[in-house]
């Protein structure tokens, strides 16, 4: 009778453990700086989009499942000054607006500074980023959005900017077809800045994306950091998660 008891006791645990992975709801963070997160609490007053929460959890630069903080990218964006980003901001954001979403599980995997034909197949930032998504589901839960924030270093240069519609759409084809979900949702953030004067075709190009499932977020008005035409404040990256909060829950009604 007690093996028995012990047996069912067991059995009710991984049942459990089972239940909960399934329940966490993973976003994968890719793209550079501005979803990095380059924002400062200069007062040290973190507004309350930042405060962490039991629900929110983060995939580590160890591949584990902790309680999500800025910086969210310490250890993934190597060698760059990370700071305050959009991705507690939108964590936070979605458990106010539909608080039986469950757990979310944030998955860092951006780099400031990249272009991005830095993340076509094969190169190291791809690769990373398919091992830590792929990773991050084998360790629980179920991945349901990639948010993707890029293109201001390619707004530097004419041949970059008219290239970027289909070289974006290949990444995306190629990042879904490598975690095995042709349909995952992909919320593209349009830039709101950019380092070079081409910035509006990138915009165009991000807008004119025809892949399905593929959701554009436009980053306009987005206030930046004072003396920085280019990287969000606390404020833009709060409005940042807060407006893909948003299109994610509106295209899952």
């Amino acid at each position: 009778m007690g093996e028995n008891l012990s047996f069912l006791a067991i059995s009710f645990l991984l049942l459990s453990l089972l239940s909960a992975n399934e329940d966490k709801s993973i976003f994968i963070l890719a793209g550079q700086s501005n979803m990095s997160g380059r924002a400062r609490d200069y007062n040290n007053t973190k507004p309350p989009e930042f405060h962490p929460n039991p629900q929110i959890l983060m995939f580590d630069a160890n591949q584990r499942w902790v309680t999500a903080k800025d910086p969210l990218h310490l250890g993934i964006d190597v060698g760059r000054p990370v700071g305050f980003g959009p991705g507690i901001p939108f964590a936070n954001a979605l458990l106010e607006w539909d608080p039986c979403i469950g757990t979310i599980g944030l998955v860092p995997c951006a780099h400031g500074e990249t272009f991005l034909s830095d993340w076509s197949k094969g190169t190291p930032h791809y690769n990373q980023l398919v091992i830590r998504s792929n990773a991050s589901s084998e360790a629980g839960g179920r991945i349901r959005a990639m948010l993707w924030y890029q293109g201001e270093n390619d707004s530097l240069t004419l041949q970059n900017a008219q290239l970027y519609r289909g070289r974006l759409e290949k990444f995306i084809t190629d990042f879904r077809a490598d975690i095995g979900m042709p349909d995952l949702p992909v919320f593209v953030v349009v830039l709101a800045s950019g380092l070079g004067k081409y910035k509006d075709k990138i915009r165009e190009a991000q807008m004119g994306i025809k892949l399905r499932n593929v959701i554009t977020v436009d980053g306009k008005g987005a206030e930046v950091k004072p003396l920085d035409v280019v990287h969000l404040s606390l404020a833009g990256a709060i409005d940042i998660g807060k407006r893909l909060a948003s299109a994610f829950l509106y295209a899952n009604l």
